[in-house]
């Protein structure tokens, strides 16, 4: 700790892990992400910072951050002895790492960023290497046939060597983790979560399951200290990592106001592809893909759309994402009801006329579909197609 103008920086750690140092300066108050990279930068190393006199430290990010680092943060120590007994409770076949700027393992993609997180707590198949990503992310009440969409892209994408990135949220966020680790070939990691709290938190609480079954083979990352909650500003501000290990961002279903916007300007800032599946116009969470459409996201209709702009790893294809019939159609009541309900949402008084049925066999009709997860009912009370994939 410095007392004076003329002492170092920071004293000789008792352990010489980087993350300790990191976690100093990321809680040190005035001492942000673009500051300590000016220190990083000069020095070469987050341990080499020590080295710097009070005056070199305040030529570099000014007097104030200068003064601030020679007092130890409050929380400190807590912290550090905190993610020592994480770090040191990792579940059995499932790592914990703390990776900082100094380390090997820290994303290549978060480090491109101009604000990269000082540190990078994870948790997961660590092993598994990340490999060329694309985020998939969306509305946390989507349709039903926003949700399998999801599911049905990132399985494809993960099966053809994509890690699918996404943030752990209710909706199109977890259907997309869920589409990615079914396709989970052991290869590679399928499906990355970046939360917006720390490690040792789970939010929301309904993804305490979600977030074991990722951990068992993917990776659970975030940039929060342990103990962090889950504090409206940090998704947002998360989602520039999702943007950030991705190289391209794919909006299943968003409101024209939703993180999922955030998170492809982001993308576009970063020079990354964008693509967006387009919906209806009368469907408020068809209007942010629409808006970013007309800014220039490619459209998409199938994964043959993506893989386009990315080519398949290795050469490797990726699986067919198009929609296919399922064996109920095959009769003709419920072909009847299916080709009445067509691509928009209708009553069963609407279905009766449409199709020429009875009220009692689009009844029992809709049922069976819907046993058969082929029609959802709405809000309103109205049926609409699920479109299976075959993946």
């Amino acid at each position: 700790m410095l007392v004076s103008h003329d002492a170092s920086l920071l004293p000789a750690p008792t352990q010489p892990a980087h993350w300790r140092e990191a976690l100093r300066l990321w809680l040190t108050p005035g001492v942000g992400p673009q500051a300590a990279r000016k220190l990083w930068q000069a020095c070469g190393s987050l341990s080499a910072i020590q080295t710097l006199t009070w005056a070199q430290c305040a030529e570099l990010v000014g007097a104030q951050a200068a003064t601030a680092l020679q007092t130890e943060p409050t929380a400190w120590a807590a912290q550090c002895e905190r993610t020592q007994q994480w770090l040191a409770q990792a579940d059995p076949g499932v790592s914990h790492a703390v990776w900082t700027w100094d380390d090997a393992d820290y994303p290549v993609g978060l480090l491109a960023l101009h604000d990269a997180p000082l540190l990078v707590y994870a948790r997961g198949q660590l092993q598994r290497p990340l490999g060329p990503a694309l985020a998939v992310v969306g509305s946390r009440n989507p349709t039903h046939q926003g949700r399998e969409n999801a599911r049905a892209f990132a399985h494809s994408l993960s099966a053809g060597g994509y890690a699918v990135v996404s943030g752990m949220a209710m909706g199109i966020d977890a259907a997309a983790h869920l589409g990615a680790m079914q396709a989970d070939a052991g290869g590679h990691c399928p499906t990355v979560a970046v939360v917006g709290t720390g490690l040792d938190q789970v939010y929301p609480r309904q993804h305490l399951g979600l977030s074991q079954d990722i951990a068992a083979c993917g990776w659970v990352i975030s940039e929060l200290p342990l103990g962090t909650q889950p504090l409206a500003h940090h998704f947002p501000q998360r989602n520039r990592l999702i943007a950030g290990l991705s190289q391209g961002v794919l909006v299943v279903e968003a409101a024209l106001k939703s993180g999922s916007l955030i998170t492809a300007q982001l993308a576009l800032d970063q020079g990354k592809e964008v693509f967006a599946i387009p919906g209806s116009i009368h469907s408020a969470l068809s209007r942010g893909c629409h808006a970013l459409l007309r800014q220039g996201a490619k459209l998409v209709e199938n994964t043959q759309d993506i893989v386009e702009e990315m080519p398949p790893i290795n050469g490797l294809p990726l699986p067919p994402w198009e929609a296919y019939l399922p064996d109920v159609l095959q009769k003709p009541d419920a072909m009847a009801v299916w080709s009445a309900l067509g691509d928009e949402a209708h009553s069963v008084d609407v279905l009766v006329l449409r199709s020429g049925l009875a009220v009692s066999q689009v009844l029992a009709v809709l049922h069976e579909l819907q046993e058969h997860a082929c029609v959802a009912m709405n809000s309103a009370g109205s049926y609409q197609r699920i479109q299976r994939s075959r993946v």
